[in-house]
């Protein structure tokens, strides 16, 4: 059994807190929102993210993160890409005066103007003395089929092979597979670029376009995703993985995914001010765009699906007149 704290108690903070525990370890989840850590304790419930699920009555909730941190061996976050640095710095301070614990995050995207990946964050923002090392957690793995049980795969990349292990084995059990990887730099852009092929697959759907479609938008978009990954250092081959292709996959095709949610709607003719503010939590994939679509730029690296999606989100163009401007791009080779 080990002493873990999470902080983050969203949907997917929340489920993985709740399997920690059910795996048979300690557990403690943080939340800012006094009322949410109430109902997690006292009726096991968590109805802003997770309607009608009922959480293991072993798992405590805390507004206070150095009780929830308090010799914990491992630290997990997850925590929306804009509020990384901040909850990291509040964290940093706490770990100071203990053993140093293992980093793990969960979170998918890329911090606005510095383009910065998550584990880059937490390295800049908690001293190497104050952590064990970085885990990325990532793969095709909604909240919602976790909770029930659906049979889930996913990757624990690390530099340091030792590290991953330690968490493939802390949350592996009879339906949640975790699978190892050193490629840091490939599980988080293929997490946090996922999102933007997502918007676009909720919108063409939105639009009324159908199985084709989205088939080519998918398949396009992991060439983009894997092309941007590689000119900073991924490894190729983790694009086909889980953290690749199959975070994509699920993403791009499930109504579960908030991101496709936010697309469709959009999609639909709705203004992305009003889908932000209907979707009540984060949607990654938003500013995902701006990043990657900037980074990109800076690196001469094209990203045209990304570009058309930025066109959409921040320059208000008609979604069927930037589907129009992509087809009819001039005609190259499938390797390019």
């Amino acid at each position: 059994m080990k002493k873990v704290a999470v902080l983050g108690a969203g949907s997917w903070g929340s489920v993985l807190a709740n399997l920690l525990v059910e795996n048979g370890h300690q557990v403690k989840l943080w939340s800012r929102d006094q009322a949410q850590v109430d109902q997690l304790n006292q009726d096991h419930v968590n109805p802003r993210y997770m309607n009608d699920f009922v959480y293991n009555d072993k798992l405590v909730a805390t507004t206070d993160m150095q009780d929830a941190v308090s010799g914990a061996e491992v630290v997990l976050m997850v925590i929306p890409t804009k509020g990384v640095r901040q909850v990291a710095g509040q964290l940093a301070p706490l770990l100071s005066d203990m053993p140093a614990p293992l980093l793990v995050h969960a979170t998918k995207g890329l911090e606005q103007n510095t383009y910065k990946r998550v584990s880059e964050m937490l390295a800049e923002e908690i001293p190497a003395t104050n952590r064990r090392g970085i885990v990325v957690l990532s793969g095709p793995s909604h909240a919602e089929d976790v909770a029930i049980k659906d049979v889930t795969a996913v990757t624990a990349a690390c530099s340091n092979l030792t590290h991953a292990q330690e968490i493939q084995k802390l949350f592996s059990n009879n339906y949640f597979r975790v699978y190892t990887n050193d490629d840091v730099i490939g599980a988080e852009f293929g997490a946090a670029l996922k999102n933007i092929i997502a918007l676009g697959s909720g919108a063409l759907s939105g639009i009324g376009y159908h199985d084709n479609a989205r088939a080519a938008l998918i398949t396009r978009g992991l060439a983009e995703i894997r092309r941007l990954g590689v000119a900073f250092g991924a490894d190729p081959m983790t694009f086909i993985g889980l953290s690749g292709v199959g975070d994509l996959v699920v993403t791009a095709t499930s109504q579960n995914s908030r991101n496709w949610r936010a697309g469709f709607q959009l999609g639909q003719g709705q203004k992305l001010a009003d889908v932000v503010e209907n979707m009540g939590m984060v949607i990654e994939g938003v500013a995902t765009t701006k990043a990657a679509y900037e980074l990109a730029q800076k690196r001469h690296v094209q990203m045209p699906i990304t570009a058309a999606l930025y066109r959409v989100l921040y320059e208000d163009e008609d979604i069927k007149t930037v589907i129009d401007g992509l087809m009819q791009r001039e005609v190259t080779s499938e390797k390019e």
